[in-house]
């Protein structure tokens, strides 16, 4: 199956909104074994929504657009539609009945403009939408399917899953797709290539591998369409040799969940003292929930001051060292340990860029420390020149060292 996805609207193409639909749509379809070939968006104007829907017909077996289905005149996705495929809009009492039920709480604010949502084009099928007003709706033509959903984010995530996946799923029973998921850290993505030279070169024609890199680690993807899903499970083990040696772990699952699974498990407690990742580091931390079970605190000890005055880091120690250094990085890690109480620490500090670096510390170099109740351990890295990828590498390195550690304890 092969899908076009538009998402409209004018605050897209103007820069005030992300497009999170497209991505979600996207990587959903892909889970189903659908083939995205397209992606668009355009403006709420009539003619640059039917010219989407007639290019992605011509090239998409399934169609499926974002937005425009609001109760206000700049909302004009259903005339289009409408127009599109050559019928009328007509007031469906199933859809009001829904809408009655939506606002039984509160009658008074299903107005006027909102009694317009259940007026839809007469040969679409309404999906039920249970998070707003504007229900999706499905259409077929030709053996082709397109599909309207509202552009509010949360009411596709729920549509899309709830109502439209599994209509795909039976009218697409042919779709197949398998995938597995390599995290490999510790290595350049380059390197990395260079290193699976071999392993490609005997990999099926019909698994793909693909390289995702982030800061500090790059995901591999083994992917597997129809057939040749019997493949994988033998193209997975001989990845794995592969890498023998390296750091990875089986599976999508993230930094900072790996972590939280491993803490909670261990019942240990930690806290982080950061300066050049900036808080990066507690909020990698508290993104995941039950974080506070085992995360106490954290300080931004940005400024010198605060490493002296917070952290009881030695003032002659930073005058002699520098902040970027060993004994630096230590006192941090021991003074987050005694002003949280927590069991475990981990500091950064480093010349995160772009400006500041030295020929003795350039742009890139991060010190990295664990203390712990049998004493302090720090780690000299040197990451990149990019800011980003500095804050992200030193805040994904300091966490798998962080758990390492405890989990040696």
């Amino acid at each position: 199956m092969k899908a076009a996805i538009i998402t409209i609207g004018d605050e897209i193409l103007l820069g005030q909104i992300l497009d999170t639909n497209s991505q979600f749509i996207a990587r959903e379809l892909t889970k189903l074994g659908a083939d995205t070939v397209e992606m668009r968006s355009v403006g709420d104007t009539r003619a640059e929504i039917l010219s989407a829907l007639e290019g992605a017909f011509k090239i998409a077996d399934t169609v499926i657009i974002t937005g425009g289905l609001g109760p206000t005149k700049d909302d004009i996705t259903k005339n289009a539609l409408a127009e599109f495929f050559h019928t009328s809009l007509e007031f469906n009492p199933q859809v009001y009945t829904w809408l009655e039920e939506l606002f039984a709480a509160n009658p008074a604010r299903l107005n006027a403009y909102n009694k317009t949502q259940a007026v839809l084009p007469a040969c679409c099928t309404p999906l039920r939408n249970l998070k707003g007003s504007a229900c999706g709706m499905w259409f077929e033509r030709n053996g082709k399917i397109v599909v309207s959903l509202p552009g509010v984010p949360f009411e596709t995530e729920y549509l899309l899953p709830a109502e439209v996946l599994p209509r795909l799923k039976q009218q697409f029973p042919q779709l197949q797709l398998s995938y597995q998921v390599f995290t490999v850290y510790d290595i350049p993505e380059a390197e990395l290539a260079m290193r699976l030279e071999p392993f490609e070169r005997t990999l099926s024609a019909d698994i793909k591998l693909a390289y995702l890199p982030s800061p500090g680690f790059v995901r591999l993807r083994l992917t597997a369409k129809g057939q040749a899903v019997e493949k994988l499970p033998v193209a997975t083990a001989e990845l794995q040799r592969a890498l023998t040696g390296l750091s990875f772990t089986l599976g999508e699952e993230s930094t900072e969940d790996f972590c939280a699974k491993q803490l909670q498990k261990l019942g240990r407690t930690v806290a982080c003292a950061e300066s050049c990742t900036g808080g990066n580091i507690a909020r990698l931390i508290t993104s995941v929930p039950g974080a506070s079970s085992y995360f106490l605190g954290g300080i931004v000890s940005y400024a010198n001051e605060v490493k002296i005055n917070v952290l009881g880091v030695n003032k002659k120690d930073l005058e002699t060292y520098g902040a970027v250094s060993e004994q630096v990085a230590l006192q941090m890690a021991e003074g987050a340990r005694r002003v949280t109480g927590a069991e475990f620490a981990v500091s950064t500090t480093g010349v995160a860029g772009p400006d500041g670096g030295t020929p003795e510390k350039p742009v890139g170099t991060v010190w990295i420390a664990v203390a712990g109740p049998h004493g302090a351990i720090a780690k000299k890295f040197l990451f990149s020149r990019t800011r980003e990828r500095n804050i992200g590498k030193a805040s994904v390195t300091a966490l798998r060292w962080l758990v390492q550690v405890v989990q040696k304890a």
